[in-house]
């Protein structure tokens, strides 16, 4: 079975475009493709919104999957090497027009040089992205912004229900009462109290 798998990422691209570029590859190499599988989803959508998941579901040993472009089979160059080396490990040919890659078994040579090649690609996409991530926060820590997640209600949550807590002070309800009619911790609540000087009335 030859299948041929189609995606767009918008509605202003056009899958008729792919379909047409597929049709003359195999109109040229005289084969007939047997189905095709058209998704307009981003790249950034589950591979099962992709139907990479179906894809790879009806291909079998000795079939054929055939994409205008490499790209089209995920969202970063892991994802498609993953897929990728998915399909030569079942024994899958693999073509992809526009690279002019057709990856017919894992020995190969062609297969081994273009899976070396993802894996570096691969391997420099996750240092790029783990750089990207170290330096964002070095240039938050050097522009003093706290990195973490706040601690218990914090100050920004309890500023709006100081007159509340004010008034559950001057009643006699106790800091533990308070903090679970809040939904906060006991001592978020003791400190916000401290802080403010939120004595109670005496009547």
């Amino acid at each position: 079975m030859i299948y041929a798998y189609i995606r767009v990422s918008t509605d202003k691209q056009d899958l008729g475009n792919q379909r047409n570029t597929i049709l003359e590859y195999a109109n040229a190499k005289k084969i007939f493709i047997d189905e095709f599988i058209e998704v307009e989803m981003s790249s950034r959508k589950a591979r099962s919104e992709r139907k990479v998941d179906l894809l790879l579901s009806k291909l079998n040993k000795d079939d054929t999957l055939i994409v205008t472009e490499i790209s089209r089979l995920g969202r970063s160059i892991s994802d498609v090497l993953s897929t990728v080396n998915h399909l030569i490990e079942t024994g899958i040919r693999f073509v992809s027009i526009k690279e002019s890659i057709d990856l017919k078994d894992k020995h190969s040579m062609q297969s081994k040089i273009t899976i070396t090649m993802f894996s570096l690609f691969g391997e420099l996409e996750r240092d790029l992205i783990s750089l990207r991530t170290t330096e964002a926060l070095a240039a938050k820590r050097a522009a003093g912004i706290r990195l973490g997640r706040p601690k218990g209600c914090g100050k920004s949550k309890l500023d709006p229900h100081v007159d509340q807590i004010k008034e559950f002070l001057g009643k006699g309800v106790s800091i533990a009462s308070i903090a679970k009619i809040l939904g906060c911790s006991y001592p978020t609540v003791f400190h916000f109290v401290k802080r403010k000087q939120l004595h109670p009335r005496h009547s």
